[in-house]
């Protein structure tokens, strides 16, 4: 393996060594040295894992790197390659200048976003815990969590890009930095249309005064600076700004690819298109009764309960919603496991969220079941009714506040 890219990787495991220490959670000797050696213990696997090449590389990531490195780089941007959005598609124009293998650069972005992965669900810990025990464990739990490590360092895939954005985007709006929130969530959503099972907690962000009208047009803003380069390549602004209208039916037209949303249970379906469209519907109508809640009991909201409506429209939607992939609850993975540290006594619905994506990610990797998908949606309604009673007991017991209607 190239000697460059050992460095790379190390850099990365520094920036997070950087991270903890910033944080305040190095206060010892003892404590630098549990860090290096998790550390270690998470990045070695990740070096390891940095040869391996999926199909979704081989036929996919690797074509388009190719593409753009006999098109010129960034002047092929104003031509339509792939079906990732315009952001994701500047790493790869970037890496196809480099003589570094495509591979071992996609990877490495993925691991970068780890770290940072790693240090949004801390923040978000922070805020519902002072120990530095908790702190620090969902630091490290993050960076040895099998969907984490599989998504990025072994398949290649950029979830941890999008999720990394939007864990940071919901930490900062929590921490009444809204400006910061609405460009990283623009962020999140540029990358990957994924972001959706995330943003709308931020309607509720907004129903409680955390964020407001004038905060509001700063997320299509940072969209439109973001598809700039493109633009200025010479790609249509109308469609690089609706890219993701013309990306819809890439998903694919089956009720469920080895995900365990609800139509695992479904094998034969008479009327595809007709449970299609009542997914749809049940799906709106979770995240509208949710977002019902949260308008209503506004000024009962706190740190707690933004946090687990976050995770259960990052469960709920996607598990309503038809055409969803294997990879699809890499959100309610995260936010899940942000629960667990923070609020321990739901500590199980981490491990039921990531034994429902590991069946998903089986079937891919290894190309046979593990478990049939149902098991999977067996354990997510589990969650959905954890989560959905501790919301509601939570938000009985949280005292009203009065908001805040400044300017």
């Amino acid at each position: 393996m190239d000697a460059r890219v050992s460095i790379l990787l190390l850099i990365e495991a520094l920036f997070a060594l950087f991270l903890l220490y910033r944080a305040g959670l190095l206060k010892s000797g003892a404590l630098w040295s549990v860090a290096v050696t998790l550390l270690l213990a998470a990045f070695v696997p990740r070096l390891l894992a940095l040869r391996y090449e999926t199909l979704d590389y081989q036929n996919f990531l690797s074509r388009w790197v190719a593409f753009y490195r006999e098109n010129g780089g960034f002047r092929a941007l104003n031509q339509s390659v792939g079906n990732y959005n315009i952001p994701y598609l500047y790493f790869l124009a970037l890496f196809s200048y480099s003589s570094i293998p495509d591979l071992y650069l996609i990877k490495l972005l993925s691991i970068a976003f780890d770290v940072l992965l790693a240090w949004g669900v801390m923040r978000l810990v922070s805020l519902m815990s002072d120990s530095p025990l908790r702190r620090m464990g969902s630091f490290f739990a993050v960076l040895f969590l099998p969907t984490v490590f599989l998504n990025g360092a072994f398949w290649g895939q950029c979830d941890g890009v999008y999720v990394a954005l939007a864990v940071l985007a919901l930490a900062d709006a929590l921490e009444d930095k809204p400006v910061r929130a609405m460009i990283l969530l623009a962020l999140s959503f540029g990358f990957k249309l994924q972001a959706v099972f995330i943003m709308p907690v931020f309607a509720a962000l907004f129903f409680s005064g955390k964020i407001r009208w004038k905060h509001l047009p700063v997320f299509p803003l940072t969209y439109l600076v973001l598809v700039l380069p493109a633009v200025i390549a010479g790609r249509p602004l109308i469609e690089t700004i609706t890219l993701y209208t013309s990306q819809t039916g890439s998903i694919g037209s089956g009720l469920n690819y080895n995900s365990s949303s609800i139509y695992a249970f479904f094998r034969n379906v008479a009327q595809p298109e007709a449970a299609a469209t009542a997914g749809i519907f049940a799906a709106f109508l979770f995240m509208s009764l949710l977002l019902a809640l949260c308008l209503i009991f506004r000024k009962r909201m706190d740190t707690r309960l933004f946090i687990i409506a976050a995770a259960l429209f990052a469960v709920g939607i996607p598990f309503l919603l038809p055409h969803m992939h294997d990879r699809y609850f890499f959100a309610a993975d995260i936010l899940t496991l942000v629960i667990a540290f923070g609020i321990p006594l739901l500590a199980p619905v981490a491990a039921l969220t990531q034994f429902a994506s590991l069946l998903g990610y089986y079937a891919y990797l290894v190309m046979r079941y593990l478990l049939l998908m149902h098991h999977g949606a067996r354990a997510l309604i589990v969650v959905l009714c954890l989560l959905g009673a501790a919301f509601l007991v939570l938000l009985r017991r949280s005292p009203e506040k009065t908001l805040d209607k400044t300017e």
